[in-house]
Order: structure tokens, then C-alpha cells, then sequence
């Protein structure tokens, strides 16, 4: 059963996030999904409905905080994520959890796992984001931002006077997945502008989260704090980061895997049963799993 919860982060702020109850009741250790910057807790529908660990796995999907259903008109950072993920799993009484994380959702997982390292039992990085290994537009992103910073200052200025948008669009990932996997070869190109759409992505969250999250996603990773085994899953396109860059960041990880796919930064959408059937397998397969 696959049903929308709600719980409080240590700020008493109310989140959302969605349960999936198994039918049977074995105490595995449950699974959290995190999604990236520009997405929400549609991101992992897919995997969810085809999941092998769904048959006897708490599965939580978390609109993170600034994001989805979970509205907060602050700019949340990767440590306020991270608690709010402790406070979700406080909320389920669940001691420990295997982090599975996409983009920035991935950083937030080192961040869980470096803050909380007893809760963690493993992470699957998906796309991980290291500031030395970003390519492209983000190298500019990473040189201007103390300009993104001062940008945060006036809007939460802004906000404050009460300046703010009262309505945002909701983002339906499942939609746009399915419109990608029903396209012509042709249409791939044109549909895929759509999950880096800067302008797609601000009218779905507050501009203070949108900014926030450019620059948590240029923070240095917490490599050096986590301690549980770790699976990195990577596409071999360099749009977004450079994968040889992005290995060498992450290789003192304990137990560490890397693997790669022949495809762009999308992968939750361009190849999603591929993606299920390496995240089902490194979880089944790894010694803390039950």
C-alpha cells in the first residue's frame, strides 16, 4: 500500500511524505528515496511499482523539505535535510535505513550518513554531484556563487515584506517519465530540456528553495565522514559532471562500487529498469540488509 503521510521536523514544521507498507511484515531494513533538486517524491513512482524490495520493505519517499507537498518558505540546506530524514524515520520508529539518493538527493545522503552514521546502513549514490567534477553551465555556477548568495539575501528580504508567490504548479514526474518513454527517437532530445529546465523548475518550488539549492549542490562532500558500504551509479554523459572526476572524489568511501551507464544525468527516467535491477540487487545482496 503506497500511501501519503505527514511528519514533523525538529522545527515542528509539517512535512510530507509517501509510505509504502509491504504485504508482508518482515522486519527488513527499510528503504528512504531521495529525489533530486528539481523534483519530488514522483521522481521514484516507477521504482516503487517494480521494486523486488517492495515485497517485504518499508519503502519512504519524502517530499524534502521546499519541495512537493512539503512547502517551507525558508531555504533548507543539506543539514536540515538531513535531520528532517532522522525525523522521519523517529516518526516511523525505525532505527536504521538503507539512503538511496539522485542528484542532489545524493549529497543529501553523504550529508544523512556523515551526520547520523548509525542510521545508515548503506547508500546508493545516483549521479552524485562533487563541485571539482561538474561540467558545462554548473562550472559557472560554482564561479558565481557569490552572486547566487547575494541573491538569496534580497529574496528572503522579499519574502519577508510578504512578497512571494501564494500558488505553485505541481510537478508530476510520473507524466513526464511516461511522455519520455512513449517518444520517438527524434523526441528524446526535445523532451529531456524539460528535466533541466531552469524555467520549469522555478514555477514548481519558492524561488529561496530554488536558489538554496543551486548552492548546496556546489558544498563539498562529507566523504571522509561516512562509513557505511556505498553503491555509486553514474551516466557516462558529461553534460552535467565528468565521471572519472566525479570517481576520484568518491574512492575513499568504505566498500565502495562504481557503475556506469551509457547514458545522460536522467537516469531515474532514461533507463529505470536498469537502474531497479542494480539498486535491487546491491541491497539484497549487502550483509546489513536485514
Amino acid at each position: 500500500m503506497d500511501e501519503k503521510q505527514y511528519f514533523q521536523g525538529e522545527d515542528s514544521v509539517e512535512l510530507t511524505y509517501r509510505r509504502w507498507t509491504p504485504v508482508q511484515s518482515e522486519r527488513n531494513t527499510p528503504i528512504v528515496l531521495l529525489h533530486g533538486a528539481a523534483s519530488n517524491s514522483t521522481r521514484w513512482w516507477h521504482f516503487v511499482k517494480h521494486s523486488r524490495l517492495t515485497n517485504d520493505r518499508l519503502v519512504l519517499r519524502p517530499d524534502l523539505r521546499g519541495h512537493g507537498k512539503s512547502i517551507w518558505r525558508g531555504a533548507a540546506r543539506i543539514k536540515d535535510w538531513s535531520q528532517d530524514i532522522a525525523s522521519m524515520l523517529d516518526h516511523e520508529q525505525q532505527t536504521q535505513a538503507f539512503v538511496v539518493g539522485h542528484c542532489l538527493g545524493a549529497n543529501i545522503a553523504l550529508g544523512f550518513a556523515s551526520r547520523f552514521p548509525d542510521r545508515c546502513a548503506g547508500l546508493v549514490l545516483i549521479e552524485p554531484m562533487d563541485r571539482e567534477a561538474v561540467t558545462g553551465i554548473l562550472v559557472w555556477l560554482r564561479r558565481l556563487l557569490p552572486v547566487l548568495h547575494l541573491a538569496l539575501g534580497l529574496i528572503k528580504l522579499l519574502n519577508r515584506l510578504g512578497l512571494y508567490r501564494r500558488q505553485l504548479e505541481t510537478l508530476d514526474l510520473q507524466l513526464l517519465d511516461r511522455r519520455l518513454h512513449e517518444a520517438s527517437h527524434a523526441q528524446l532530445k526535445e523532451i529531456l530540456t524539460d528535466y533541466g529546465s531552469p524555467w520549469l523548475d522555478i514555477k514548481t518550488m519558492p524561488t529561496v528553495q530554488y536558489l538554496s539549492n543551486l548552492i548546496e549542490l556546489m558544498q563539498p562532500l562529507p566523504v571522509t565522514a561516512v562509513h557505511c558500504p556505498c553503491l555509486v551509479i553514474q551516466s557516462r554523459g558529461r553534460s552535467i559532471t565528468d565521471v572519472r572526476r566525479t570517481q576520484i572524489a568518491l574512492a575513499t568511501l568504505p566498500q565502495v562500487e562504481f557503475v556506469t551507464i551509457d547514458s545522460d544525468h536522467w537516469l531515474p527516467a532514461t533507463h529505470p529498469d536498469h537502474l531497479r535491477e542494480l539498486i535491487d540487487t546491491w541491497i539484497l545482496t549487502n550483509p546489513t540488509s536485514s
